[in-house]
């Protein structure tokens, strides 16, 4: 008579109270996909992977790849561009940098950059982007997530989500900062209002990359074993009381990534054992570009495993005064590097693959402020126009796409906004933003925040 009583509720939560569930959820697991088990794409892709090396702080385009003789000209003369308001005279500011073209394509590159020419016809230099807040945390929360605001979910975490991952054993998505964390932290790569298995994971700039990787002296693997089956049968116990909880069942995931991660990680960050050679080409020998370059080369080991998204963070490029010196140091630091990872990614056979994109939040304005009488010899932020570069993964070779006025203070040609350079970077990997989306807040949201184009001129 008791069994007769019995509820179906009553029933299945004695089932998934006993060890019979443990291994019947363990025959499931191996039936059913997690959250990063590889997608298939929603069209055919020009890419697998994307490795973005963000210049925080916003890279002046005059100064590295949109040479302005016209500007040089105006250099220390008065400017008119902010008749009417309260900032005070401004004058322009003319490149302290010599500018010359590169490559068979002849692609405009300033002097400072020694390496990167070597790779000029690989190089797609888009001219005509154009961001939408003069404010740093905003401005890179706008070209990492797709909104100011700080709080949705970061491309690599939207590519994740639509994709997958094509190594269980690594995360999908790894950020790394080559000092300092950006302005708004780890907002940069949340995963925002997607399920938590999307956020982006963080490797340490010195040091070992991620804390507590190795398992204590004492513990074995099979003890670590033990130890997770355990606490993975406690969890579902639990979880079957709270039904509907996300963050569970992605810390119960966590722990069981970061298991695996022992077994792989360690290889991939090990860079000790990589040829001189290569070390050398990287720039890892030089401490002007040895943290830079140590990411760049476990960038392409990332991708190379199976990581869909690797984000670098390169601080300091916000120059307000001593543009000449901070712009010549913050190239040198990434130069050699970048030119590496190209190279590097060619000869491995992974370019064609792989969209490497190199960009800031914003570009620089043409003129500056005086202040006390004394020539500031820097620039502003500037939404108007900006510069970026991409290379692979679909995009056209050696080419300038987009244009910006004769001072390089507004874009004139081929110009979008950050939502259709977010539409177009979902494109050449298989994605379409107008299907990529997820319910939330009581409607289905999107990377673009409601739609875009794709930008067919950069597309090979």
């Amino acid at each position: 008579m008791q069994f007769a009583s019995c509820t179906r509720r009553d029933c299945l939560y004695g089932l998934g109270s006993s060890l019979g569930a443990l291994a019947m959820t363990d025959l499931l697991a191996k039936e059913v996909k997690g959250p990063l088990a590889p997608k298939k794409p929603m069209h055919d892709p020009k890419a697998k992977a994307v490795i973005m090396l963000f210049m925080e702080g916003g890279p002046s385009q005059v100064d590295t790849f949109d040479p302005k003789p016209k500007l040089n000209a105006k250099h220390k003369s008065e400017s008119k561009r902010s008749a009417g308001l309260a900032t005070g005279f401004r004058f322009y500011v003319g490149s302290p940098f010599k500018s010359r073209k590169v490559g068979q394509s002849g692609l405009d590159m300033s002097e400072q950059w020694v390496h990167l020419p070597e790779v000029a016809d690989e190089l797609c230099n888009y001219r005509g982007c154009q961001a939408e807040s003069l404010n740093h945390p905003e401005a890179l929360f706008h070209m990492n997530t797709g909104s100011r605001l700080g709080a949705d979910p970061a491309l690599g975490s939207w590519i994740n989500y639509g994709l997958g991952t094509e190594n269980q054993n690594l995360p999908g998505y790894v950020v790394m900062s080559e000092m300092a964390l950006p302005q708004g932290g780890s907002r940069n790569w949340s995963n925002g209002f997607l399920p938590a298995h999307f956020q982006g994971t963080r490797l340490r700039p010195t040091g070992s990359p991620i804390l507590d990787l190795q398992a204590p002296g004492h513990k074995t693997r099979k003890h670590q074993r033990k130890a997770l089956d355990e606490l993975a049968f406690l969890n579902q116990r639990h979880a079957l009381k709270h039904p509907g909880h996300d963050d569970l069942s992605a810390r119960m995931e966590s722990y069981e990534l970061a298991y695996r991660m022992q077994a792989e990680v360690p290889e991939v960050m090990d860079l000790k054992d990589e040829r001189p050679a290569l070390r050398e080409a990287y720039g890892m020998n030089d401490k002007h570009t040895a943290t830079f370059g140590r990411q760049c080369l476990m960038a392409r080991k990332l991708v190379e495993k199976g990581v869909r998204f690797v984000q670098i963070f390169s601080g300091g490029w916000d120059s307000h005064d001593y543009l000449e010196r901070g712009h010549s140091s913050r190239i040198r630091s990434v130069d050699k590097p970048m030119s590496a990872l190209i190279k590097d990614l060619k000869e491995r056979g992974m370019l064609d693959q792989t969209l490497v994109v190199w960009t800031g939040e914003f570009g620089r304005t043409p003129d500056n402020n005086r202040r006390g009488g004394v020539y500031s010899l820097g620039r502003g932020h500037n939404i108007d126009a900006m510069t970026m570069l991409l290379a692979g993964g679909g995009v056209k070779k050696g080419t300038i796409v987009g244009a910006t006025d004769d001072i390089g203070a507004s874009a004139t040609e081929v110009v979008h906004p950050i939502r259709d350079l977010h539409v177009t970077l979902l494109h050449l990997l298989g994605l379409d933003d107008n299907k990529l989306t997820y319910f939330h807040g009581g409607r289905y949201k999107q990377l673009s925040q409601f739609g875009g184009k794709v930008i067919s001129d950069l597309i090979a």
